[in-house]
């Protein structure tokens, strides 16, 4: 192992002594020193303690010292004296800290002196409110169940829900349970309401783009609702480290918040790994499959007994996980089964009993998506592996913190994928080390946002003429409302005129509420599972083979008028992958801006200026249409296509906003290429366009969609809107035989509306050019790889090198 890898090995315990063994044997395999880019060793860190504050009830102190808590860290005692003190506060430490004891204490002190107090908490999913729930359970035991705490979410029963809203001192809910069914019948939970002290936020960083602009809007609701019944709750929120806690808290609360953020939690040894699969052809720059050797990195660590977490980027990936890892840890007869998956779509019992399996330790490995990021309790993991950079500096040190948690030493494994963001990192691992994580954007006032929870405020409570809601102009909002029939103006307040309540229809996370069930019918038919509306059609598609710990099911039949999918259990040796077809049609320009000076490009026959050169790139809002049109089989392992099938399918449309470049006539003129190789380094050069723009914008790769189509004014077909196709599509549908063929490069924001990341590109639009030439050319594969231009079996030999020449011109 190289010098500069090398990691201290005295004093270690039996866990690290484990891990220095895979780490042997990792480096054994790493003859170049090309797999082991960054082993990097974290030093354990001793607690700082402070006394409990002397205002704290005796009884709650009592209940804590019974639990074992006989002090508190220094930064809990320090968020609860600043709760104490009335103030809004952002409590800002890394993962296992104990910051649920930051709002516990002082709000259930609050509850022990006056009874009638009222605190709602809020997170993100429903099993950390369940998680939490079986915190403050145990607490209530330990106090003679002096308060009532429920759990008020889609699962709670509905001859429970009234003896909640009359006896819940704490209620625990989710941002989309408040929107939907806590704001617009606010009148049944007048008891909340009259005595709401405390809001508490818990995982705040996770409210950043979509989410956050629609819980911003949901909080500026809920704090109308409280004015209304005469209250101002104070916020406690809690998040994992990230750059701009403040800034978030503040622009979500739209109030002043006070950042807490030392840390006095104890703190595990642990060791971080960057691994790079092994380069299989060097000239093509293709690697072994991430999703292989993570099943391999796991499988090393699993051997050893070292209880490990893997988490993948995808449902698909997950199940594809398991898979692997079941097969090389049989289960044996007359005994449990120790490695478990878990991902969205497993029904709530299932993941609960996982979540219990893993504290007590009899399932040793797991394999999960995100919803195993945040501090759901699973006791304290001695390894993570990571299959592909999960997208953000904060996200993966928040999945690195599940192992080890407050004692006990860990390691955690990033395996890049051969996504070009992955590869960025892997190689520069002093940009990952050095830097802190990510800011948190939201934009609340996009008027697609805040126009559909105006209409929910309407609902909830009549809209005076001099309120406030957002930096919009209220009054003339109301008024366009009105004109379309929304909204009707009786004295000086606007009222809601329709029957249905809004909330209803809008998601605050963009996927439809409107969810399929999957029934297995190998025998008596058995509900395994739900998927959402636009997963099903990618899924569990008819034919398609669905994957569910660890197991195959045939999809035998989509039905979408019952919304249910009924499969089958089979034993077969492949998978499916959808192949989606997207079309982009320009609704309406908002601005744009074109390149037309005297350019004088080098590889031009008789080596002539041309003057008439031009690019130009836009943004505005576009229609996009997709459709899942076949699907491909491919084999588990060796990863070969072994077949494919065609689908008919509904087709979705979607009303979004996007930033494009056009590349016009004279410029693709002037490449010394075929015109299938052009297509093919456009579509090269779109696959590492949305790789730059994801990291300027700082937002998850599937925020943005990607296509290429024909621009409006290109004279082969004279039509009035721009059509596009997507990545996954087959390139030779475009127009091969047109030598007028004048394309657009679509990046659209993935969301209904726009989220508001085409105007930011489009004003990037020169940086964006640049950053995107640096990564291509300082790619070391010969003709494109999928680290640059994508994958090389779908592109020709020239792709890469047509990318780098159209961005030659892009950027002179």
């Amino acid at each position: 192992m190289p010098e500069s890898l090398a990691v201290r090995r005295t004093g270690t315990t039996r866990v690290m002594a484990q891990v220095h063994e895979v780490l042997d044997s990792f480096a054994s395999r790493d003859n170049n020193g090309e797999i082991l880019t960054a082993i990097r060793h974290f030093p354990a860190r001793e607690a700082q303690w402070a006394e409990f504050p002397k205002w704290v009830n005796t009884n709650l102190v009592s209940a804590y010292h019974a639990k074992g808590v006989q002090q508190l860290y220094t930064h809990q005692a320090a968020a609860a004296e600043a709760v104490h003190a009335e103030k809004n506060v952002v409590i800002v430490t890394p993962t296992a800290s104990g910051k649920t004891l930051c709002y516990n204490l002082p709000v259930l002190n609050a509850v022990l002196e006056d009874p009638d107090t009222r605190a709602l908490y809020l997170f993100p999913t429903k099993a950390l409110a369940q998680d939490q729930l079986a915190e403050l359970y145990d607490l209530n035991q330990r106090l003679e169940n002096c308060f009532g705490v429920f759990t008020y979410d889609g699962d709670t029963p509905a001859d429970a829900r009234k003896a909640i809203r009359e006896k819940g001192h704490v209620v625990l809910t989710n941002p989309d349970m408040l929107h939907t069914g806590i704001l617009p019948h606010h009148t049944r939970w007048t008891r909340l309401f009259e005595n709401l002290r405390y809001i508490v936020l818990d995982e705040l960083h996770t409210y950043r783009g979509v989410f956050g602009s629609h819980l911003c809007n949901v909080l500026r609701r809920l704090r109308r609702i409280a004015r209304f019944y005469g209250r101002e709750p104070q916020f406690i929120c809690c998040s994992a480290t990230i750059a701009n806690p403040g800034e978030l808290a503040s622009r979500l609360l739209e109030s002043e918040v006070e950042v807490l953020d030392s840390n006095g939690a104890p703190a595990a040894e642990k060791t971080f790994i960057f691994y790079n699969p092994p380069v299989v052809n060097r000239a093509l720059g293709i690697r072994r499959s991430y999703i292989n050797e993570s099943a391999r990195v796991a499988q090393e660590f699993m051997r050893r007994d070292l209880q490990t977490m893997v988490f993948a980027n995808s449902r698909l990936n997950t199940e594809i996980l398991l898979t692997y890892l079941q097969q090389a840890n049989p289960r044996l007869p007359g005994k449990a089964e120790k490695l478990r998956g878990y991902r969205g779509g497993y029904l709530p019992n299932e993941r609960r009993e996982i979540e219990r399996g893993l504290r007590e330790g009899k399932i040793r490995g797991v394999v999960a998506t995100s919803a195993l990021e945040l501090g759901i309790d699973v006791g304290s993991l001695d390894a993570v592996v990571m299959a592909g950079y999960p997208g953000t500096i904060a996200a993966t040190w928040q999945r690195a913190g599940r192992a080890g948690r407050r004692s006990g030493s860990s390691c955690a494994v990033l395996v890049a994928s051969s996504a070009p963001l992955d590869q960025y990192m892997v190689r520069h691992p002093d940009y990952f080390f050095g830097r802190t994580p990510e800011h948190a954007f939201i934009q609340p006032d996009n008027l697609e946002i805040l126009v559909n929870h105006l209409k929910c405020a309407a609902f909830e409570l009549p809209i005076a003429p001099d309120e406030k809601f957002g930096d919009v102009d209220l009054p003339d909002l109301c008024a366009r409302l009105a004109e379309t029939g929304f909204l009707h103006l009786a004295g000086e307040n606007y009222h809601w005129t329709h029957e249905a309540y809004p909330a209803d229809t809008i998601s605050l996370r963009s996927v439809t509420s409107d969810n399929f069930v999957i029934i297995d019918i190998t025998g008596e038919p058995n509900v395994i599972g739900e998927i959402d509306f636009p997963s099903a059609l990618v899924f569990v598609h008819e034919k398609a083979i669905y994957l569910h710990g660890g197991l195959q099911f045939h999809v035998e039949h989509l039905d979408f008028k019952e919304r249910k999918a009924y499969v089958k259990r089979v034993d077969v040796d492949y998978y499916t992958d959808a192949v989606r077809y997207t079309q982009v049609r320009v609704l309406e320009v908002a601005a744009t801006s074109s390149s037309s000076e005297a350019k004088e490009i080098k590889e031009v026959k008789e080596k002539e200026p041309l003057a008439s050169i031009t690019s130009v790139h836009a943004h505005g809002d576009v229609l996009v249409r997709s459709q899942v049109v076949g699907f491909k089989k491919i084999k588990f392992f060796t990863n070969e296509t072994i077949g494919d099938g065609k689908l008919e399918l509904p087709e979705n449309e979607m009303h979004t906003t996007s930033y494009w470049i056009t590349l016009e006539r004279p410029l693709l003129e002037s490449l010394p290429f075929s015109i299938s190789e052009k297509q093919l380094g456009m579509f090269g050069l779109l696959h590492a366009l949305e790789s730059v723009a994801t990291l300027l914008l700082m937002c998850d790769r599937r925020d943005l969609g990607t296509a290429i189509g024909e621009n409006p004014r290109s004279p082969h077909r004279p039509v009035i809107l721009s059509e596009a196709k997507d990545l996954s599509s087959d390139w030779r549908r475009l127009p091969q035989e047109s030598e007028f063929f004048v394309p657009n490069l679509y990046l659209y924001d993935a969301y209904p509306g726009g989220i508001g990341f085409s105007e930011p590109l489009f004003r990037a639009h020169d940086l964006l050019m640049e950053k995107t030439r640096e990564l291509i050319s300082s790619c070391e594969c010969e003709e494109g790889c999928p680290s640059c231009v994508g994958p090389a079996g779908d592109l020709a030999p020239r792709a890469k090198e047509a990318a780098l020449a159209i961005l030659d011109r892009l950027c002179a």
